[in-house]
C-alpha cells in the first residue's frame, strides 16, 4: 500500500505566535525613516514553543477532484454527501492492493474502512494508519480519537512511521489518550529517526523547550534544520530565528537571511514581513527595495498589521522615488484597525485632501470586503 500519499491529516498549527507578531515589529527593527512608526520591537523573535499545538503534516481533507475520464458524465460533479451507491457509478473501481486508498480518495470512507480492516487483518501496517485517520477525523463514522489512537498504536508497532507520528500528536495534546509529552517525544523520535520531517520539527521544539525531552538547544537546532531542509516552512522560519539569536547554533546573519528567504518564498506571513525588513536594512545580504516592497505587500494583503504599517511608511516616503499617499493611507487605516499606533502616519492621513482621503477609505473598505469573504492571498 502507498504510505506516503495517505499521511494523517491533523490540522496544521499556526506558527510562531502569529497573532502576537501582528501587533509588533520584527526583532530586525529599522532605524528612523519618514513617518516613523511609534511601534517598537517588544522582544526578540523566538522559535515556536513545543508547548503550543504540535505540527501535523499539512494535507487536504476529503477526496481529490475527479478528472473527466473518471466520470461517466464529464459535466457531473462529485459531492461527498451523496450515498456511496449513487457516487460509485462515477468512479474508477477500487481494486488491487491500493483499493482502500482509492476508495478513500474518492470519498467512499465506509468502503475504505472495510477494505482497510481486511488489509489490517493481514498485518498491513499502513492499513492500521488509514483506519486511525478515518476515526480521528470522523470520516463516514463518528469521530473517535480514542479508537484512532488504538489503531495508530498497532500501526506503529508494525513499523509505520506515519502511525508513530500521528500517535505522537494525540499524546502531545491528550486527544483520545492521556496527555503524555514524554511518550509523544518517543513516538516523534521513532518517526524522526526514519526521516519524517514533521516529527523532526516537533522533536526539535521539545529539545529547545525541555518539554518531553531534556533541554538541549544544539540537538533541537539539528532536528529543526533537518525539517527545514525538507521544506517544512515553520522549521525554516524557526531556523532563521535560531541563527539570528544564536540559540543552539553560532549566530550567522547570512544563514538567518537565507532561511528567512526560504520561508518567505513559501508564503509564511511572518517570514515575509521579517525578510522584508532584513532586505531594507541589509542584515546578512544587500539592501533590495523592490523585493522588500514585494514581501511587505504580500504580508499586508494577507492582513498582517505590522506589514501594512511598514508598507504605508515606504509608500508615503520618497525613499522609493514614487510616493503613493492614497495607497499609503489605505494601509495605515487598516494597520490602525489592527492595533498599530503611529501618530506620524495618522497626521499624514489627516492632511490628505478630502478626495484623496475618501479614495483611501474606499480602498480600505474594498480590502475589508475581500477579507470578509476570504478573497485574500494564501
Amino acid at each position: 500500500m502507498r504510505a506516503a500519499s495517505f499521511t494523517l491529516a491533523l490540522s496544521l498549527a499556526l506558527m510562531i505566535g502569529a497573532t502576537q507578531a501582528m501587533a509588533e515589529t520584527s526583532s530586525w527593527s529599522m532605524e528612523s525613516e519618514p513617518y516613523l512608526s511609534t511601534e517598537t520591537a517588544k522582544e526578540k523573535r523566538k522559535p515556536r514553543s513545543a508547548k503550543s499545538k504540535p505540527m501535523a503534516r499539512p494535507q487536504p481533507k476529503g477526496p481529490k477532484p475527479l478528472q473527466n475520464d473518471q466520470r461517466a458524465d464529464p459535466l457531473s460533479r462529485f459531492t461527498p454527501n451523496k450515498p456511496e451507491s449513487e457516487v460509485s457509478r462515477y468512479l474508477v473501481p477500487a481494486t488491487g492492493e491500493d483499493a482502500a486508498y482509492i476508495a478513500f480518495e474518492q470519498g467512499r470512507y465506509l468502503t475504505a474502512l472495510d477494505l482497510a480492516e481486511r488489509a489490517a487483518k493481514k498485518g498491513e501496517p499502513q492499513a492500521h494508519t488509514l483506519i486511525g485517520r478515518i476515526y480521528a477525523e470522523g470520516l463516514g463514522v463518528p469521530k473517535d480519537e480514542a479508537v484512532a489512537a488504538q489503531w495508530y498504536a498497532k500501526g506503529a508497532e508494525l513499523g509505520d512511521i506515519e502511525a508513530a507520528f500521528s500517535l505522537g500528536l494525540l499524546l502531545a495534546e491528550g486527544r483520545g489518550v492521556k496527555k503524555d509529552r514524554e511518550a509523544a517525544a518517543r513516538m516523534f523520535e521513532i518517526a524522526a529517526a526514519k526521516g519524517h520531517p514533521y516529527a523532526n520539527y516537533n522533536l526539535g521544539l521539545m529539545f529547545l523547550d525541555g518539554d518531553g525531552k531534556p533541554e538541549n538547544p544544539v540537538r533541537g537546532a539539528l532536528h529543526i534544520r533537518y525539517a527545514a531542509e525538507q521544506g517544512v516552512v515553520a522549521a525554516q522560519y524557526d531556523l532563521a530565528v535560531l541563527y539570528q539569536t544564536g540559540h543552539g547554533v553560532e549566530p550567522d546573519a547570512y544563514q538567518a537571511a537565507l532561511w528567512m528567504r526560504k520561508a518567505a518564498e513559501q508564503g509564511l506571513l511572518e517570514a515575509e514581513y521579517d525578510y522584508a525588513l532584513m532586505l531594507l536594512r541589509g542584515f546578512g545580504l544587500n539592501s533590495e527595495m523592490p523585493k522588500a516592497v514585494h514581501y511587505l505587500r504580500s504580508a499586508a494583503e494577507k492582513g498582517f498589521p505590522g506589514a501594512q504599517n511598514r508598507l504605508a511608511h515606504l509608500l508615503a516616503s520618497d525613499e522609493r522615488g514614487e510616493p503613493n499617499l492614497i495607497e499609503a493611507a489605505k494601509w495605515r487605516i487598516l494597520a490602525k484597525e489592527g492595533g498599530i499606533e503611529d501618530e506620524a502616519l495618522d497626521k499624514m492621513v489627516a492632511s490628505l485632501p478630502p478626495d484623496a482621503r475618501i479614495a483611501a477609505e474606499k480602498a480600505a473598505y474594498e480590502w475589508r470586503e475581500r477579507a470578509a469573504v476570504g478573497i485574500l492571498p494564501n
